[in-house]
């Protein structure tokens, strides 16, 4: 399972990186345009230099926060589960959804994030998450809330 689980990590890595590249592209852009002389305001009430540079200063704070994804992932070490324990952090689950079959993956970042592996849809889910806390400490077997069972652990 860890060859999975590795794969896995290595196409979240490579869309937290996507999405690194784009923000700095943006960010790039932003600032530039916010301290543009030719953005300099025409009238009292032309607020696109002071609208653009909060832009940039949002798009920064995301910035910094995808470079501590990054790094984390790098750090993360990829674990195997025993069919009796419970989820927890790295674990990837199964879950019966009512009749359909869902794949999560418990990281402590990069949460949202789909990725297609070995022909089955993965979803990354973080502490943040509700459905992270329904699913931890759950067994095979076990609900996690209405309409979701766990049937597997790895």
């Amino acid at each position: 399972m860890n060859g999975l689980k590795r794969e896995l990590l290595a196409a979240v890595q490579a869309k937290v990186e996507e999405e690194w590249q784009a923000l700095q592209k943006a960010l790039q852009d932003t600032s530039a345009a916010a301290t543009d002389p030719d953005s300099k305001a025409e009238g009292k009430y032309d607020t696109r230099s002071l609208e653009m540079s909060y832009l940039a200063a949002g798009q920064a704070r995301q910035a910094e926060e995808l470079t501590s994804a990054r790094e984390q992932l790098q750090r993360f070490v990829v674990s195997d589960f025993a069919i009796t324990d419970a989820i927890s952090l790295g674990a990837l689950v199964e879950v019966d959804r009512s009749g359909d079959w869902e794949h999560y993956w418990l990281l402590p970042v990069a949460g949202g994030i789909e990725v297609e592996c070995q022909g089955f849809t993965v979803t990354t889910l973080t502490p943040e998450s509700p459905l992270y806390t329904q699913l931890e400490g759950k067994r095979i077997g076990e609900s996690a809330g209405e309409g979701l069972l766990v049937s597997e652990v790895s």
